[in-house]
């Protein structure tokens, strides 16, 4: 609870500094204090949400289908993208599967992806070009979403191969919400059965999510 309530606290205080700068900025200026406002918040109240949604996986709301992986992530950029150009990023999308369908519940995916994406953006740097690719590997589909960011510590990515995160977790390379998001991934993934992951690389880090391949029809695009 206290790692949550710190990790929390950061957007609420840039907020806070945001709000208090738009009466001494220019026009200009404070157009992208409110986008940054909007970007912040919107991030502090879904994190919130899904918080509020692991305390609820055992009351049988989340229940798996066969979901699209594609429209998915669509719908997530389509969500994050202008906040990525606000922040002078960007983010590519990748397709390398056959199979569309994935067995996992839309919402909880939905999450996993965004936290995934929200990673990406905020720890790359300006003018970095973020990837999203889904493939398939050993029978399943795999979301993966690679940042530029600091380097993931070996005990974080040591847990997350081996099962994800049981607790939210204080990256200190990574401050803000890296730990508590990749805590709710993780949550989530458990929930759906599917394994979550990540790659070390050089300049940054992959996070992943894979999910068992659905041969059923979905209505859920």
């Amino acid at each position: 609870m206290l790692v949550a309530a710190h990790e929390l606290k950061a957007p609420l205080s840039l907020m806070r500094q945001l709000a208090l700068a738009i009466d001494f900025a220019d026009e200009t200026t404070c157009q992208r204090y409110r986008s940054q406002l909007i970007n912040v918040s919107e991030r502090a109240l879904r994190q919130v949400n899904d918080l509020v949604k692991i305390a609820r996986l055992e009351d049988g709301f989340f229940e798996t289908e066969p979901v699209s992986v594609r429209g998915v992530c669509e719908a997530v950029l389509s969500e994050l993208s202008p906040f990525f150009r606000i922040e002078g990023r960007s983010i590519d999308l990748e397709f390398h599967n056959k199979s569309r369908l994935a067995v996992a519940n839309h919402d909880l995916l939905y999450s996993i992806v965004y936290n995934f994406c929200v990673n990406a953006m905020h720890y790359s740097e300006r003018g970095s070009v973020s990837e999203m690719v889904i493939s398939e590997r050993r029978s399943r589909l795999r979301i993966s979403v690679r940042d530029y960011g600091p380097a993931l510590p070996t005990k974080v990515w040591r847990e997350l191969n081996a099962g994800g995160l049981d607790h939210p977790t204080e990256i200190a390379m990574r401050p803000g919400s890296s730990g508590l998001g990749l805590y709710i991934a993780s949550q989530f993934a458990a929930h759906m059965r599917a394994q979550i992951g990540a790659v070390r690389h050089r300049d940054g880090a992959s996070f992943y999510v894979d999910l068992p391949i659905s041969k059923q029809i979905s209505f859920n695009f």
